[in-house]
C-alpha cells in the first residue's frame, strides 16, 4: 500500500466508526476517538470497566496520525504550529499554592502510520474484526414519480474468499462472488459491482424486496461449488514440482540422520536423535508441501436493483 491508500483507509476507518475528525490535510489526520474506536484501538481495558462499572462518561483519546511523514514534516516546516507546553515546576507548585495558573492543553500522541507499523495493523485487524458482516441497500439513481411505484431489489449474498496456494513459495488471490437469492445465479467479480453503486444501510423509499428462490445455506454451497470448479481448472504444474523439491529434502534429510542413527551407542541416545529427526520432517513437510488454502475475508446481503 503507497501513502495516498493507507490515508483513504484510516480516514474511511474513523469515519465508520463515528470519530471526531479535528484536522486533517492529505498527510495526516488529527482526531479524537469515539467510545467504540478508543476501546478498539487504545488497550485501556481497566479505564473502560471503571466507566462501565459506575455508568460515567468517558474522555476518549485523540491521536494524530501522519500518513507520508516527509510532506507533513515540509508543511510544517512552512506553517509550524505551536505545541502545547508542559507546566514548569514552579508553574505547578502555585498551581497547587492559589489554583491560578491554567492547565497547559492535552498533548496529543503522534504516530507515523506506513506498511508494517503495528498502529496500521491494528486498524487492519479491527475492520477486518467489525466489518466482516454488512448488511446494505442500493440507493435509486432516480425517484420514482409516482409515490404508490414500488420497485423490486433482489437479495444478493456476496462473499469474499482468499485463496492461498503455499508450498516453499506462497501466491494469494480473491475471489469476489454474488449469488442471487432469486434466481441462484452467481457472479464473479461482485465486489466491482459493488463499487459502481451508492449503498446505504437503510431501505430506500419505494421499494420492495422480491421473493427469495433459495436459502442462504443453498447459496453459500452454490458459491463453494461455483468455487471448487474454478481451482480445479488451474494447472498445478507448481504443485509437482513443490512436491519434488520436498522429496529432494526428505532424502537429503534421510542421508544425514542414517549414519547418527547407526553410530547410537545406546537406546537414550538414538531416541534423542529420532525425535530431532521428525521435527525437522515436520519443518521441512511444512515449508514444501504444496497445498490450497481458502478463507473468507468478509460476506454481506445486498439488496440490488432489479430482478436478477
Amino acid at each position: 500500500m503507497n501513502t495516498k491508500q493507507i490515508h483513504r483507509f484510516v480516514l474511511k476507518y474513523l469515519e465508520a466508526t463515528q470519530c471526531e475528525i479535528l484536522d486533517k490535510s492529505p498527510y495526516h489526520i488529527k482526531v479524537k476517538l469515539s467510545q467504540a474506536a478508543d476501546r478498539e484501538l487504545t488497550n485501556r481495558p481497566y479505564y473502560w470497566s471503571f466507566i462501565d462499572r459506575l455508568n460515567e462518561t468517558p474522555e476518549t483519546m485523540s491521536f494524530l496520525f501522519v500518513t507520508d511523514e516527509e510532506k507533513y514534516e515540509a508543511t510544517l516546516a512552512e506553517h509550524p504550529v505551536e505545541e502545547p507546553k508542559l507546566l514548569t515546576p514552579e508553574e505547578k507548585a502555585m498551581e497547587r499554592a492559589y489554583g491560578i495558573v491554567p492547565k497547559p492543553l492535552p498533548r496529543i500522541p503522534r504516530e507515523h502510520l506506513h506498511f508494517g507499523s503495528s498502529r496500521l495493523k491494528q486498524l487492519f485487524e479491527s475492520a477486518e474484526n467489525n466489518g466482516s458482516y454488512v448488511c446494505l441497500y442500493q440507493e435509486p439513481q432516480t425517484r420514482t414519480l409516482h409515490p404508490y411505484d414500488s420497485r423490486p431489489y433482489t437479495v444478493w449474498l456476496g462473499i469474499n474468499y482468499m485463496v492461498e496456494f503455499s508450498c516453499d513459495l506462497k501466491r494469494e488471490e480473491i475471489h469476489s462472488l454474488g449469488i442471487s437469492l432469486v434466481t441462484g445465479h452467481c457472479q464473479e467479480q461482485f465486489y466491482d459491482r459493488l463499487t459502481s453503486m451508492r449503498l446505504s444501510p437503510r431501505l430506500p423509499a419505494n421499494v420492495h424486496i422480491a421473493k427469495n428462490g433459495i436459502s442462504y445455506t443453498k447459496a453459500l454451497s452454490i458459491a463453494e461449488s461455483h468455487l471448487e470448479k474454478r481451482l480445479k481448472s488451474y494447472n498445478y504444474e507448481w504443485a509437482e514440482k513443490a512436491q519434488a523439491r520436498l522429496q529432494e529434502e526428505l532424502e537429503r534429510l534421510e542421508g544425514f540422520y542414517k549414519p547418527l542413527l547407526a553410530q547410537a551407542t545406546d537406546e537414550e541416545q538414538k531416541l534423542e536423535i529420532e525425535q530431532l529427526k521428525e521435527k525437522r520432517e515436520e519443518e521441512i513437510r511444512w515449508q514444501y508441501e504444496p497445498r490450497v488454502t481458502v478463507s473468507v475475508i468478509n460476506s454481506g446481503i445486498f439488496h440490488l436493483d432489479g430482478i436478477d
